[in-house]
């Protein structure tokens, strides 16, 4: 029997070709799909994440760092550093970069003892550009953590270190009002011209030195591109540019006269408060500062990598003002140190004269009022020279009643009372000289007499700083050359030149009697100032107690029984030598008191100061002469040649 191969063969390969025809179109169509993922992703690619995918590549491949510039050294006369730039060891993640955060984050908290939960919520989780900016995990490391992390970054892809510039304040707090401090410039900074070229992010002096003198210390930054691989790493610098620093400058600042003045507002006990209040140390003949002291202080340190909240509010909250720099802003009223200005104005109106003595029981009547001495026994009669030497208030009660509140202030606004002193630094306040046609303005009542006879002792509306009564004494002490307080002795574009204001509406002869008298406060037996003598050296000065409440308040209370915040301020002021001065120093302690015992003991100790260093530069002088061999005048050489 035969079998019909073919004809099967046949049946079977239509039915092959009809199966192949019906899967064509799910073929074709999974082919569709598949060429339609690839142009979805190729328009998301190509569209959608354009500009990150464009910045991805960019930052995979070339980076650009800044490179701060380190800011100009600041040195005192004689060259000792106060402000210079030290190495800050940083460390950043760049979101992006992150392979495995779990790991990283868990490795860095070991190596730099930190929290890994606190590094993560630090970082966070940015999304789009924000991924690709470097988030600051310490912007001041100490070196043997930095160093750790520095040494595993093979394994921490997304993990950089830097080394930045950081400010450095060699004396911490020292002289902190003078120096200033840094902070990040705001937007309405960079709207001004002066900062033109300036970014958000870079950091300007805020103020003091730092402030004043930004365009000096600052520098130029620099920069560099280098090649990183996909998870960050450094392969290849290709160019750099090198930051130029800043330049530096030199204060007229004497650094061993701000220690000691300093020192002088320590804590005289370990359970005791420290001192409050300023002090100013000027060279009579040209106006350098050599000291300026205001305490409370802070530590510009605090401020130099951005300060943290919780410093910054206990600074601005504290009710005694740490920021605020009391020597040229701090408002007081001068007490007895105004006297001098009452005993000018009396002498030059002929109101009094060397001679002329006036009875002191204690007290001066006027009225229905009664005015106390400060020594409630009384002087007995004093002429001038003994109401300077002892100061005597009912003397002056009776010169200033005579002259009248307007003919005072005139001599007080001749002695450049009531307005700006001219320092360079900013925030200078100007005191006050009250006139009759000021209160009639300012609280719409007419001025009393009785208001003139406190007036006359540096009290009632009289206010004045610390650096103004500096200057005040200096034209005293120089023969009555009002000068401008400077503290740049080199470094700005146009240094501080010496410059005379203007001149004492006071005869020389009239200023010898002052000046006698402010002598004998120092050297005579009943002298207020005693406790500012110095073995060898003639000082001249002058004692101030001004009231900080009225006198009734605290009267019949033991001085140690009154609160702080109603004791008297304590000043005294002097200079030095006596007969050809070469330094002034004005002590302010608030709320410490007497002038006498508070503040003299401080203004000693920084001319005890000065003197020594004055004994230890003229020996050493002496032993070069002693040395050089004698040149004719010939050989001498000519100054500018």
């Amino acid at each position: 029997m035969m079998r019909d191969d073919g004809g099967r063969n046949r049946r079977l390969g239509q039915g092959q070709d009809a199966g192949v025809e019906r899967r064509l179109p799910l073929l074709g169509a999974c082919m569709l799909l598949v060429f339609l993922v690839f142009a979805v992703r190729l328009f998301q690619l190509q569209v959608l994440m354009a500009d990150e995918l464009r910045d991805r590549s960019l930052r995979n491949s070339v980076r650009t760092v800044r490179l701060e510039a380190p800011r100009g050294n600041v040195y005192d006369r004689e060259g000792r550093v106060l402000a210079t730039t030290r190495p800050a060891f940083g460390l950043q993640v760049i979101p992006h970069d992150l392979r495995s955060p779990d790991i990283t984050y868990a490795a860095l908290g070991m190596l730099l003892d930190q929290d890994a939960d606190l590094l993560r919520t630090r970082v966070g989780a940015p999304t789009g550009r924000r991924r690709f900016t470097p988030v600051d995990l310490g912007r001041d490391l100490p070196y043997d953590r930095w160093a750790s992390a520095e040494s595993h970054l093979y394994a921490l892809p997304g993990v950089v270190t830097q080394v930045q510039p950081r400010r450095h304040y060699v004396e911490g707090d020292l002289a902190a009002h003078l120096m200033g401090y840094l902070g990040e410039i705001d937007g309405e900074a960079l709207r001004k011209p002066r900062f033109a070229g300036y970014g958000v992010g870079d950091v300007i002096g805020q103020a003091g030195i730092e402030s004043l003198y930004q365009a000096r210390l600052r520098g130029r930054a620099g920069g560099r591109n280098q090649v990183v691989d996909v998870s960050g790493r450094v392969r290849e610098v290709l160019d750099e540019v090198e930051p130029v620093p800043g330049g530096d400058v030199i204060l007229t600042l004497d650094l061993d006269l701000q220690r000691v003045a300093e020192a002088g507002f320590a804590p005289p006990a370990p359970d005791e408060p420290a001192k409050r209040g300023a002090l100013v140390a000027l060279d009579p003949r040209n106006g350098d500062v050599l000291a300026l002291v205001s305490r409370p202080a802070f530590d510009p340190n605090d401020f130099a990598g951005g300060i943290d909240a919780q410093t910054w509010r206990k600074l601005t909250s504290d009710d005694w003002q740490p920021l605020q720099n009391r020597a040229i802003s701090g408002q007081y009223p001068p007490g007895s140190t105004y006297k001098v200005v009452t005993a000018a104005a009396a002498l030059e109106e002929g109101v009094i004269d060397s001679e002329k003595k006036v009875f002191c029981p204690g007290y001066f009547h006027l009225g229905r009022r009664t005015y106390r001495c400060w020594k409630r026994g009384g002087h007995g009669a004093v002429d001038l020279h003994r109401a300077l030497v002892e100061s005597c208030d009912t003397y002056f009660y009776q010169a200033g009643l005579e002259l009248g509140v307007d003919r005072l202030a005139r001599y007080a606004q001749g002695f450049h009372l009531g307005r700006r002193t001219g320092i360079a630094l900013g925030q200078e306040r100007e005191g006050l000289v009250p006139t009759s046609a000021w209160k009639l303005q300012r609280v719409k009542e007419p001025w009393q007499r009785g208001e003139t006879v406190s007036l006359s002792i540096g009290q009632g509306f009289n206010l004045a700083t610390p650096l103004q009564i500096a200057v005040a004494y200096a034209a005293i002490a120089n023969g009555g050359q009002i000068v401008r307080p400077r503290i740049l002795l080199e470094g700005a574009p146009t240094d501080e030149k010496p410059a005379v204001e203007g001149r004492l509406p006071v005869s020389p002869e009239n200023l010898t009697l002052i000046r006698d008298g402010l002598e004998g406060a120092v050297s005579e037996r009943h002298g207020t100032g005693g406790q500012s003598r110095l073995p060898g050296v003639r000082v001249a000065g002058k004692t101030g107690t001004a009231q900080v409440v009225h006198i009734r308040v605290t009267e019949g209370i033991e001085d140690d029984d009154i609160p702080m915040r109603h004791r008297d301020h304590a000043w005294f002021v002097a200079y030095a030598p006596a007969e050809a001065p070469e330094i002034v120093v004005v002590a302010l302690v608030e709320h410490g008191g007497h002038g006498g015992s508070a503040a003299a003991p401080i203004v000693q100790r920084v001319l005890a100061r000065y003197f020594e260093k004055r004994e230890m530069r003229d020996a050493a002088d002496a032993v070069v002469a002693s040395v050089l061999p004698a040149r004719t005048p010939e050989e001498v050489p000519v100054a500018g040649h």
